[in-house]
């Protein structure tokens, strides 16, 4: 009996190489999507497209006459209207640069007039100051002051700038290695009280009513802004003046300072030290009271200024 051959399944087809990239394949076969098709289709059939009654193209050119019309009357005006602005221009800057020279002349005459109402009142307060004219002047600050004394140096701690907290950094500045306005108050009291004859600071002379203040992060002199390093210059006995200070209240303050904070300070005896008079000072003078002030009719001292004395 004879055997039949065993049958083979002949099994699927293989698969395609890219049918993993069926959606790339898929992309590729149908560029344009199928409702853009259509909608493309349809507007053809609507008969889509350009104009081709003679009204619609007469239309269509008055468009695009008009909008060159308005195109080119653009360009014309800015054309037209560019000398104008650019002498505009010119005229403005001649003004500012006009006006700018004016106030000029102005801060001139200012420091001029300045210059002369200080001269005239450390001339009152030489005349009338009687034998002790010249020290009132010194005291007051009416005049230069040359000889020996003391510099002392203040400056920030390094890296004050980067900001910082603590306790010094609460109220007006924000880092704590900056020289604040009370520090300076304290660096001058305590010059004053180891016996400085005179005081500037930055070449700022410093009167009996001289105010040392803050605005923000710097400090006022007097109403005048100073930068860091703060250059202290006393008149006195140089050897005394130092080494009083050194050892007050005040000087172990500045040391604590730098001890704590970094910041960085130095005291130096100087031979001969040389302060400028007092920017401004505005003369007092005063009289006797009278017979009847002491019963109380209002009738006192006249004061004829305002101002140091």
């Amino acid at each position: 009996m004879s055997q039949q051959p065993p049958v083979r399944s002949t099994g699927s087809p293989p698969p395609r190489p890219d049918a993993s990239m069926s959606l790339l394949t898929n992309v590729m076969d149908h560029a344009l999507d199928d409702g853009y098709a259509e909608a493309a289709a349809r507007r053809a059939a609507e008969g889509g497209g350009p104009p081709r009654t003679l009204r619609a193209r007469l239309g269509l050119a008055a468009g695009l006459v008009l909008a060159a019309a308005v195109v080119t009357l653009g360009a014309a005006q800015t054309r037209v209207s560019a000398p104008v602005v650019a002498k505009e221009r010119e005229e403005l800057i001649d003004r500012i640069q006009a006006e700018t020279a004016a106030v000029d002349g102005l801060e001139e005459g200012i420091e001029q007039l300045r210059g002369e109402v200080g001269e005239r009142q450390r001339a009152a307060l030489q005349e009338h100051g009687g034998d002790r004219g010249a020290l009132v002047a010194l005291l007051s600050g009416a005049t230069e002051v040359t000889g020996p004394g003391v510099k002392l140096v203040v400056d920030d701690a390094k890296g004050a700038a980067e900001g910082g907290g603590g306790p010094r950094g609460d109220s007006g500045f924000a880092d704590t290695g900056r020289v604040r306005d009370r520090d300076m108050q304290r660096i001058v009291n305590g010059l004053w009280q180891s016996g400085a004859e005179a005081i500037a600071i930055n070449g700022q002379r410093l009167t009996a009513l001289s105010a040392i203040r803050a605005a923000g992060d710097a400090i006022l002199v007097d109403n005048k802004p100073l930068v860091p390093p703060y250059t202290v210059l006393a008149v006195g006995d140089r050897k005394r003046l130092g080494a009083r200070f050194q050892d007050s209240a005040d000087g172990r303050y500045l040391h604590a300072l730098k001890e704590n904070f970094g910041i960085r300070s130095s005291v130096s005896a100087q031979d001969r030290v040389g302060l400028p008079a007092a920017a401004s000072l505005i003369v007092r003078t005063a009289q006797p009271r009278t017979s009847g002030a002491g019963t109380g009719d209002g009738q006192g001292a006249a004061d004829t200024g305002k101002g140091t004395s």
